[in-house]
């Protein structure tokens, strides 16, 4: 499988996903999908109820104009829901993304276990679960504390963005770039983890396959959007991680930044 695609591709980001789509419900992986899914149903329930709920209220917000641009209002109303829509959509598939990460990190990890011992056929080294569970833990606080302050950057971005009127429309594309950079991260640190790859180093290679990591993580993204598909698409994006780290990350040497190599 790793040597049918090229590499750095964002045909080779989509068919990652797609292929974890497909291996779900293989029979080596179904068990270690069950959980992680039981998990994504029930966050599901809760985060999508909420979305109903609060959606009106946000598409209706009002803006007042000053009269100069009153003549423009009916086509800015329409501009200004759909960034809402974009915004508020955006948010739901992240919000589902992280809370589930972080429930399920454990089973995922072993899924991405499981899966590369699958694909490649060599086994990985064997680790007891209270191990497994701590390691992972540690390490989704870690990614989480990296896409809180850097999320907190892009947020000011997106506000100074927001606020100018020429500029608003590059809004939703800085968030959704954001964004499939952050699934990507996600969702092939699973595998890297089992490996124990530094993090930095995993996202100094990340950005040496930025193509295939954005179209990754922004199909990822977009599929946690929609309410359904996304209950299935989170252990689909741990599989589908895994063969990016196979394919595309796994032995490739990265060698540090001038600046982290002085003593």
């Amino acid at each position: 499988m790793h040597h049918e695609l090229p590499r750095n591709s964002p045909i080779s980001g989509v068919h990652y996903f797609l292929r974890g789509l497909r291996l779900v419900f293989h029979p080596q992986l179904r068990l270690f999908v069950l959980v992680p899914l039981a998990i994504n149903i029930a966050l599901f329930i809760i985060l999508t109820t909420l979305l109903v709920q609060y959606f009106d209220e946000l598409t209706n917000w009002q803006i007042p104009l000053p009269e100069i641009l009153q003549f423009l209002e009916k086509t800015l109303k329409w501009v200004a829901w759909f960034l809402i829509v974009v915004v508020v959509l955006i948010g739901y598939g992240y919000s589902f993304n992280i809370i589930t990460n972080i429930l399920a990190a454990p089973f995922y990890g072993l899924l991405a276990q499981k899966t590369e011992e699958l694909v490649t056929g060599q086994k990985l080294p064997d680790e007891s679960l209270l191990l497994m569970i701590l390691r992972t833990v540690v390490r989704e606080i870690r990614k989480l504390v990296y896409f809180l302050t850097r999320g907190l950057f892009i947020f000011l971005v997106m506000l100074l963005l927001g606020l100018t009127f020429f500029l608003n429309f590059l809004v939703p594309i800085v968030g959704t770039l954001w964004s499939a950079w952050s699934m990507s991260i996600q969702y092939v640190d699973y595998a890297a983890d089992n490996h124990k790859t530094d993090f930095g180093l995993l996202r100094r290679i990340l950005r040496k396959r930025r193509y295939s990591s954005v179209s990754f993580g922004g199909v990822v993204l977009g599929c946690s959007m929609i309410p359904v598909l996304n209950i299935i698409a989170m252990p689909a994006a741990v599989i589908g991680g895994t063969l990016f780290w196979v394919n595309e990350v796994k032995g490739l040497q990265v060698t540090r930044p001038p600046a982290e190599n002085k003593k």
